[in-house]
């Protein structure tokens, strides 16, 4: 229960404020509506159905029964926990279409996707499915977490369409400290995730928060060092993206890692998604007309996705037994490590060729709802949307009007005149 509530709050509120700073002001009140309302339709979607497709006896008649790990404790906790790692994924999505996304068609596809892609992913790695069964390494979700949202993430970016050129050309965040409140909150509160997910205070879940936390201090680093490398100042909001590429990669393995192998993944972690965002991202004609609001493809897909691969070479035999179904020997340690990377790499190909299937639910909601916001809505905004403001000062979205603003108004209240 302990481990749930760390997880709840990085729902709520870290990404909530992190995503309603990070965005323009006029977009701070919608950005936090979209989390808002997917943490609540997952919990009442996975109490009802969800839950017993993922962790029950079987997801599909034809699959066959499952074999899973059996928690000391009440099926009500399990639930809980499990719920929230679905919350989380699902919040993450919006990050790569906020500002642009019909927030009604938004509404129709969160509860459909969590259905159809995240407790399909759930039920094959954590349910007792083929991919556990099989073998696959994926601790605590760098896979089903970070990899699907990444995923599904760009595709529903493709497939709303791009903001406005004034949105895209100048996409300022709002608040940098209320950024750093929210990322604080995900960073700290990430012990949850990784320290919960053994199901028990035990050796592995020790082992899991350090080192949580040194890949995320690592990858803040290396990115802040490549920041000044190359643009010669440090940036903040790089640091924020460092910090979630670190967490991101060793949740695939974060207690199957010695200290060593947890400081390499961190370097990688803050130099491959760093590269990715920064270099070829800008080179790649396809990525350049998918407009990923937050990088969410970078900063998750590219990051979880490294993390598994990396579980194939690095993870520690020994401490694979403590949570693994069968003996594993991952290919720096020799054997037949170059099996198991062999299973990551499927394991990788499964979840990204179903959360790109997935999306096409987009496809349906557009014949009845728009997946875009008219333009008269985007240019001004939250106002439009929500009849709300993020705050009660004149900026971004609103009409400029010269007898409330600027010289002719001083003009008018000026005790002079």
């Amino acid at each position: 229960m302990t481990a749930s509530t760390l997880v709840g709050i990085q729902s709520m509120p870290g990404l909530v404020i992190l995503y309603a700073s990070i965005v323009k002001k006029k977009w701070a009140v919608n950005s936090a509506f979209m989390a808002l309302y997917a943490f609540a339709v997952v919990l009442i979607c996975w109490v009802l159905l969800c839950y017993r497709m993922a962790f029950g006896d079987e997801l599909l008649p034809f699959l066959g029964e499952r074999v899973a790990t059996e928690p000391l404790y009440p099926m009500a906790t399990l639930v809980y926990f499990q719920f929230n790692f679905a919350a989380i994924t699902l919040i993450l999505l919006p990050g790569s279409v906020l500002g642009r996304m019909n927030i009604r068609a938004w509404m129709s596809f969160a509860p459909l996707w969590l259905i159809f892609s995240y407790t399909v992913g759930a039920c094959s790695f954590w349910g007792g499915g083929f991919i556990y069964r099989w073998g696959a390494i994926n601790y605590s979700g760098g896979y089903m977490i970070h990899l699907s949202s990444g995923v599904s993430g760009l595709t529903a970016a493709y497939w709303v369409g791009p903001s406005i050129k004034s949105d895209r050309e100048r996409f300022i965040p709002n608040n940098i400290l209320l950024i750093l409140t929210g990322a604080g909150l995900l960073g700290i509160e990430w012990s949850g995730f990784n320290g919960g997910a053994p199901y028990a205070a035990s050796i592995d879940s020790s082992i899991a928060v350090l080192n949580t936390n040194v890949s995320a201090a690592t990858s803040f680093l290396v990115w802040t060092c490549l920041d000044v490398v190359f643009f010669g100042k440090p940036s903040v909001i790089g640091v924020v993206h460092g910090m979630i590429t670190g967490l991101a990669c060793i949740m695939p393995g974060a207690c199957l890692l010695q200290s060593w192998a947890t400081i390499i993944i961190g370097m990688l972690a803050g130099s491959v998604p760093w590269a990715s965002m920064m270099i070829i991202h800008k080179k790649c004609t396809w990525l350049q007309k998918v407009d990923d609001a937050l990088g969410v493809f970078h900063t998750h897909a590219v990051a979880g996705l490294m993390g598994g691969l990396l579980m194939g070479l690095l993870a520690e035999p020994h401490l694979c037994r403590l949570i693994l179904p069968k003996d594993t020997r991952c290919a720096l340690y020799g054997g037949n490590g170059g099996v198991q990377l062999a299973k990551q790499i499927v394991a990788a190909l499964f979840v990204i060729g179903w959360n790109v299937t997935s999306t096409l639910i987009l496809l349906m909601i557009r014949l009845c709802i728009p997946l875009r916001m008219p333009d008269n809505q985007l240019e001004i905004g939250d106002d439009s949307v929500h009849g709300e403001e993020a705050y009660t000062i004149w900026g971004d979205g609103e009409q400029y009007d010269q007898r409330k603003h600027g010289w002719h108004a001083m003009e008018v209240t000026s005790p002079l005149s």
